[in-house]
C-alpha cells in the first residue's frame, strides 16, 4: 500500500469494531488522517513515504515481527500487533483490519456508510440529534433535529460516548454494509417510538458557507476530506469584497494535511505553513502563492480543533493573517505512518512531529487563541472583525 503521513486523534476501537471516524457530526466517529508529500534526500532524489515507513523506528519492526510470529503459529496477527503497539508507549499508535482501513480511506473521500445523523451527547448523558442529512435514511424516516436517540438495536445510548453510539449505528461490530437494518429508539417530547432504517452509502460536504446579516461569510470546515481546500478557495473568491471572513474550525478533528495546506493557500500568498520531522529528517509545507490576503479574517477554534486543523490555525496565527478566537485547541501535532502487516491489517505508529511557522510545538500543548470566546463565538468573531477593518 502507498505510505502516507497521518495526523490522527487518539482512538482505541473496541475489539471487532471498525475505525471510528468522526467528521464532526455525521455519526461517523473520531479522527482523521493527513497525507504529506515525500521529502528530498539528495540531489534530484525524492524519498517516498513508503521508504520512510521501511526505515521507521524499531517499534514498527517490533510490531511487524509480532504479527508475523503470531501468524506463523496460527494466532491472531492483529491481536499480537495491538499488544506490541501498547507496549511501545505510542499513545497515537493503532492497528486496523483491512476493512477498517479501507473504510477510513473512503471517509477521507467524504463517503461513509450510515443513516445520516449528526448528534451530540448532552450534559446529562443523553444523545440528541442535531442535524439530519437531506435524502438520507434518517430523513426519509422523519427523524428531526432535536429528537432524542434512546437506543440502537435495543442497546440504550444514554451515557455512552458518541463514538460508541456511532459504532452501533454503523454496525461496526458486524462490519455491516449498506442495506443492513438498524433499529433506533427515539423520543420527541413525550412521544417515544422505534423505527428500523436501512444503512446507506452517503456523502458529506465537509465545507459549508453561510452569510451573516452584515455580509460576513462564515466558512466552516468540519474535516479536511479530499477537495476541501479547493472548496475553501472557491468560498473565499465568492465572498463579497470589503467584507470580513470567519473560518470556523471548531470541532474539526483533522483530515488530509495536503487539504489543510490547500486551505491555507486560500488566505496566504505563498510561504511557510508548517515544518515537520520524520525519522529525524526536517521537511516543510508551503502555501501556494496567490491567496487572498486582503479580507479581514478571524479563525474560530475550541478543544475539538485537532491535528491538521491545528496546523492551519497555527499557520494563520503565526503569519499574522488571522486573529484566533475561542479556546485552547486539542494538541495533536504528531505524525503517524501506516504500514501493511503480514495478514493485510494496518499498523499506524508515530514517526515525528510538526511545528508552526514560528517553531511552536503543538503536540500536547495545543494552540492558545488570541482572544477567548464566551457564549456566542460567532458574534464575538463579528465584533473582532469590525476592529480589523480592510487592510487593502
Amino acid at each position: 500500500m502507498p505510505g502516507r503521513d497521518l495526523f490522527c486523534q487518539p482512538r482505541r476501537p473496541r475489539a471487532g469494531a471498525t475505525l471510528t471516524l468522526v467528521f464532526a457530526g455525521v455519526l461517523v466517529a473520531g479522527a482523521a488522517t493527513g497525507s504529506l508529500p515525500g521529502a528530498r534526500t539528495g540531489a534530484g532524489e525524492r524519498k517516498s513515504p513508503q521508504d520512510t515507513v521501511r526505515s521507521a523506528p524499531a517499534a514498527q519492526e517490533q510490531v511487524t515481527r509480532a504479527a508475523a510470529e503470531a501468524m506463523a503459529v496460527g494466532k491472531s496477527p492483529m491481536e499480537a500487533a495491538e499488544r506490541a503497539v501498547s507496549r511501545s508507549g505510542d499513545r497515537w499508535g493503532a492497528v486496523y483490519s483491512p476493512g477498517d482501513y479501507q473504510e477510513f480511506q473512503e471517509a477521507l473521500d467524504g463517503r461513509y456508510t450510515g443513516v445520516g445523523l449528526w448528534a451530540r451527547r448532552e450534559r446529562d448523558g443523553r444523545i440528541d440529534v442535531t442535524k439530519v442529512q437531506t435524502g438520507s435514511p434518517a430523513a426519509d424516516a422523519g427523524i428531526r433535529a432535536g429528537d432524542r436517540l434512546r437506543s440502537v438495536d435495543g442497546e440504550r445510548t444514554d451515557g455512552l460516548p458518541v463514538t460508541e453510539v456511532v459504532a452501533l449505528l454503523r454496525g461496526d461490530a458486524d462490519d455491516a454494509p449498506a442495506g443492513t437494518p438498524v433499529t433506533l429508539g427515539l423520543q420527541r417530547g413525550d412521544r417515544q417510538w422505534t423505527r428500523t432504517l436501512r444503512r446507506a452509502r452517503l456523502s458529506t460536504d465537509s465545507v459549508t458557507v453561510r452569510r451573516l446579516a452584515g455580509g460576513v461569510s462564515v466558512i466552516r470546515i468540519s474535516a479536511f476530506t479530499k477537495g476541501a481546500g479547493d472548496r475553501v478557495r472557491a468560498a473565499v473568491r465568492r465572498a463579497p469584497a470589503g467584507q470580513g471572513l470567519i473560518l470556523d474550525l471548531r470541532g474539526n478533528s483533522g483530515g488530509l494535511v495536503t487539504e489543510a495546506v490547500a486551505a491555507a493557500s486560500a488566505f496566504l500568498d505563498g510561504g511557510l505553513v508548517a515544518t515537520y520531522d520524520v525519522d529525524g529528517r526536517q521537511r516543510a509545507l508551503h502555501a501556494e502563492p496567490g491567496g487572498d490576503t486582503t479580507k479581514p479574517l478571524v479563525t474560530l477554534v475550541d478543544g475539538g480543533t485537532m491535528s491538521a486543523a491545528e496546523l492551519l490555525t497555527g499557520a494563520l496565527q503565526d503569519r499574522g493573517r488571522a486573529v484566533v478566537v475561542g479556546s485552547r485547541t486539542f494538541g495533536k501535532g504528531s505524525v503517524q505512518m501506516p504500514s501493511r502487516l503480514p495478514d493485510g491489517s494496518v499498523a499506524e505508529l508515530t514517526v515525528g512531529h510538526y511545528r508552526t511557522p514560528a517553531g511552536r510545538a503543538v503536540d500536547g500543548r495545543g494552540i492558545t487563541p488570541d482572544l477567548p470566546a464566551d457564549g456566542d463565538a460567532v458574534k464575538r468573531a463579528e465584533t473582532v472583525l469590525t476592529g480589523l477593518g480592510d487592510p487593502s
